[in-house]
């Protein structure tokens, strides 16, 4: 999560301009720094990349976020209101204590044996949290296009809490979320997007600028698993960065969002109704299409200088297929998502070298990073690989 380093004496003053601005994480506390004159101030999801002045001349630093526990217990309280002491202890740890906030919809994943609870639960998550909107319950991921099953359980409607017979128009999942200073449309009952991955992609933003900087020119970006395009949208943000871009997904719906935000970002007329891909401009390439299948294109392939692969579940199964993609006369760079569990990580780090084509002398070799528990036998991981120009 993104903090801001701010000397101790003038944490109040930044504080000030943060909430003003709305740039302020709630829910998570200001925590110190390793150097006791410092602390770290958490920064919302949509605050910009670059902070502008008086916030300009503080750090920017990467930190597990702190949960205030203090807002926690709020939830906590106004469930005891609802619900018997004695069952509070008999589910013990089953309470849905973590949730994820998407604007103004909150998803909570509820234990089975805690469905007839399900009201209670929104209810008292709706109380804690004033500017929630609708309460989801996670049912799981779905079908060949792993989308999330969220069924409403609780709703703020004029004012009034509602957990049975919510209205249909209460239960829009369609939203506008801000990240990095870009307003991103997505609908997670439609296409898959996660608040919790930002630090992820501005990891990729940081390192799509050293790849800028090594070719001396912006880069041509390859997203084959884009969803609505939340990677698209840091790497867009930054000047310069970015000449052309291939942004598909086999999912209709998300590719019907993509344009709806490649239109805002690029600010050039999109079409609004998704198709198989094609070349909507000189510099884009967009539409629906199955990723293993693009290197059948001859006119997409070896032109890619950031391949960036979003499918954790078989990011290793397809890599061998999307090489081909890569612009390979010059440095390039993969950078993918895997799921695996901690003991398989050594394998799965040599299957995926084994799928790459020669790495970049001088740069260190791909390896899993632990980014958070997937499940509990689960790993959620990252890596990136520098790959070397190859002889012909």
């Amino acid at each position: 999560m993104r903090h801001l380093r701010v000397p101790n004496r003038e944490v109040e003053d930044a504080l000030l301009t943060l909430r003003d601005r709305g740039w302020l994480a709630t829910g998570m506390r200001v925590i110190p720094d390793e150097d006791d004159d410092y602390r770290l101030v958490p920064l919302d999801p949509g605050a910009p990349i670059e902070m502008t002045n008086p916030l300009d001349s503080h750090q920017l630093v990467q930190h597990e976020g702190v949960v205030d526990n203090r807002v926690d217990t709020d939830w906590w309280n106004h469930l005891a209101l609802l619900v018997d002491e004695e069952e509070i202890e008999a589910f013990g740890e089953d309470w849905p204590s973590s949730h994820e906030f998407i604007s103004d919809m909150m998803v909570v994943r509820i234990e089975p044996n805690l469905d007839p609870y399900s009201s209670r639960i929104a209810e008292a998550k709706l109380r804690a949290h004033p500017h929630i909107r609708l309460v989801l319950n996670d049912e799981g991921v779905q079908g060949e296009l792993r989308i999330r099953k969220l069924t409403p359980i609780g709703a703020r409607v004029d004012g009034d809490i509602i957990t049975e017979n919510i209205p249909q128009s209460a239960c829009s999942t369609r939203v506008l979320v801000r990240e990095s200073g870009r307003s991103i449309a997505c609908d997670p009952n439609k296409a898959y997007f996660s608040t919790k991955l930002q630090s992820e992609r501005l990891e990729t933003l940081s390192l799509s600028k050293e790849l800028r900087a090594i070719l001396g020119r912006p880069i041509n970006v390859c997203d084959p698993f884009c969803g609505v395009g939340p990677a698209l949208s840091t790497l867009l943000s930054e000047s310069e960065l970015v000449n052309h871009v291939l942004a598909s997904d086999l999912n209709p719906e998300a590719v019907a969002l993509l344009l709806d935000n490649l239109g805002r970002w690029d600010r050039r007329d999109y079409p609004s109704e998704p198709s198989p891909i094609s070349r909507i401009f000189e510099d884009r390439i967009v539409g629906i299409a199955d990723a293993t299948r693009l290197l059948e294109d001859d006119s997409l392939t070896g032109r890619w200088d950031l391949i960036i692969v979003n499918l954790p579940h078989r990011t290793i199964e397809f890599l061998p297929s999307l090489m081909p993609l890569l612009e390979l006369s010059t440095p390039s760079l993969v950078r993918g998502r895997v799921i695996v569990p901690e003991s398989e990580i050594p394998g799965a780090n040599e299957e995926i070298k084994r799928s790459l084509p020669r790495l970049l002398t001088g740069f260190p070799e791909p390896s899993l990073r632990i980014k958070r528990d997937y499940s509990s036998s689960l790993r959620l991981c990252s890596f990136e690989a520098w790959i070397s120009p190859q002889q012909t």
